[in-house]
């Protein structure tokens, strides 16, 4: 994926080369510090202390780090050179559990490339034609513009407040 943006409030335009991958196990701390920057600075907000406190629990848990490690959770990055730039991860082969991608690059298509990568990786190497995800007040907009819709009303469970969704995979052609 190639495209131009503006450098930190410059009016610099680079040539932008966006790569989406597996995450490699020393790119996990990366990873997850990039979920916890961009949840700190857009959906903290949003949350109790105790939801805040959920959150990082669960991106802080070595069960979860240990299954990455075993193959059962799935981590994809994308990348600007070799920097992760934005994050987003697969449990139970079809749900979506995190997706971050950093500020600077918002709005860029960045999480639209992460959301057609990892809907192809479910189809094709899952063969699953379905995804889900528990999608914060935040993210409702983004993950409705990709083709999610509701399944139920919002909830709220442990302080995260989210909004269980799901959407049919579509093919894409790169």
């Amino acid at each position: 994926m190639e495209s131009r943006h503006t450098l930190a409030g410059h009016n610099i335009i680079k040539p932008m080369r966006i790569t989406v991958r597996p995450v490699w196990r020393d790119e996990w701390d990366d990873a997850m510090a990039l979920a916890w920057r961009t949840f700190m600075l857009f959906e903290a907000s949003d949350y109790t202390p105790e939801g805040i406190k959920s959150f990082q629990d669960f991106i802080t848990d070595t069960v979860l780090y240990r299954m990455f490690i075993m193959g059962e959770y799935q981590l994809f990055g994308a990348f600007d050179q070799n920097k992760i730039i934005g994050m987003i991860s697969l449990r139970n082969r079809t749900h979506i559990s995190l997706l971050f991608v950093d500020w600077k690059y918002h709005k860029l298509g960045v999480g639209r490339r992460l959301i057609e990568y990892v809907g192809d990786y479910v189809l094709n190497e899952e063969g699953y034609s379905r995804m889900t995800v528990n999608a914060a007040p935040y993210a409702v907009g983004f993950y409705h513009k990709v083709g999610f819709y509701d399944t139920d009303e919002e909830e709220t469970n442990d302080g995260i407040r989210y909004t269980p969704m799901e959407c049919v995979i579509k093919i894409h052609k790169n």
